[in-house]
């Protein structure tokens, strides 16, 4: 039997509140498009950061979400494309590039890659 879920959506860009009700069977983000609400997307698939929510409160399941590590997960972030409620939620949109930065940070900024290494580790 399908439940639905009451989110409260929080779009930091536009600095606007949202509220929509989504089963549990159906993806959070495209319940919200279907309820003419905008939100930051981009492949849809769970591959990219573009749908990035930082979850305030409540669960989801997103088992399609490749694009976001299973730390940042357990951080409270979330794929809103690929994300399934499992309650009641509050969520918060997050800037892409922050998201991006929080999980593949550390591989960057160390200089050139040369054979795998940083050319300044040489």
């Amino acid at each position: 039997m399908t439940r639905n879920h009451h989110i409260k959506i929080y779009n930091r860009k536009t600095e606007t509140y949202h509220q929509v009700t989504v089963p549990d069977d159906r993806y959070i983000l495209h319940s919200a498009e279907d309820c003419g609400i905008e939100l930051p997307f981009s492949c849809r698939n769970g591959a990219c950061t573009a749908c990035a929510v930082r979850v305030k409160s409540g669960d989801l399941y997103q088992p399609e979400a490749m694009g976001l590590s299973a730390q940042l997960q357990s951080q409270g972030y979330a794929l809103l494309c690929v994300s399934y409620a499992r309650s009641d939620l509050e969520v918060e949109t997050q800037d892409e590039d922050e998201v991006y930065e929080l999980q593949f940070g550390r591989y960057f900024g160390k200089g050139k890659i040369k054979y795998g290494l940083a050319l300044d580790e040489e």
